[in-house]
């Protein structure tokens, strides 16, 4: 089973290189985009213990229209992962309506996902679409996505949740 989606995975980044799409995340995006091996949580955590999105507060990309760090001092558990928040309206916010500010696809790059597979995110290579936010491995593959928004976001809504197996 994993040798199969390992071959699955990289004909998908060949089918992706041989339609002009440019994967400018390099070697390492390859590389964490291929990773398998059981089911991977709901929400990406990485290697932070459950932090999600390395700390940074989601509700801040909606209210300052940027990437913002979260404190420990304001935080939350949900779906598995730990949720950290600038301030306590941040945090209110997020517990009032996890759905709204909490980043789809669990926060694994947006485009990875519409490729079917996971692969980390950066906070920083990020966009708001129809009040949803979505993330992605580098700017290089957020420069990819926003190439056909609606394109990878109907690929990867049938590919979710199926890439977490």
């Amino acid at each position: 089973m994993r040798r199969r989606t390992l071959l699955a995975g990289a004909a998908a980044l060949v089918c992706a290189g041989a339609a002009g799409v440019a994967l400018t995340g390099g070697p390492q995006f390859v590389q964490d985009a291929l990773r398998t091996g059981g089911n991977k949580p709901e929400i990406f955590t990485g290697n932070s213990e459950g932090i999600a999105i390395r700390g940074y507060d989601p509700v801040g990309y909606f209210a300052e229209g940027k990437p913002v760090e979260g404190s420990t001092q304001y935080s939350t558990e949900w779906k598995g992962a730990t949720w950290r928040f600038a301030n306590a309206e941040n945090l209110a916010a997020f517990e009032s309506n996890p759905e709204k500010y909490a980043p789809k696809y669990g926060g694994y790059c947006a485009y990875a996902v519409s490729q079917g597979y996971t692969a980390k995110t950066e906070p920083e290579a990020w966009t708001i679409i129809d009040g949803k936010l979505y993330l992605n491995y580098s700017l290089g593959v957020k420069a990819t996505f926003d190439s056909d928004q609606p394109g990878y976001i109907a690929q990867a809504e049938k590919n979710w949740p199926k890439v977490l197996q």
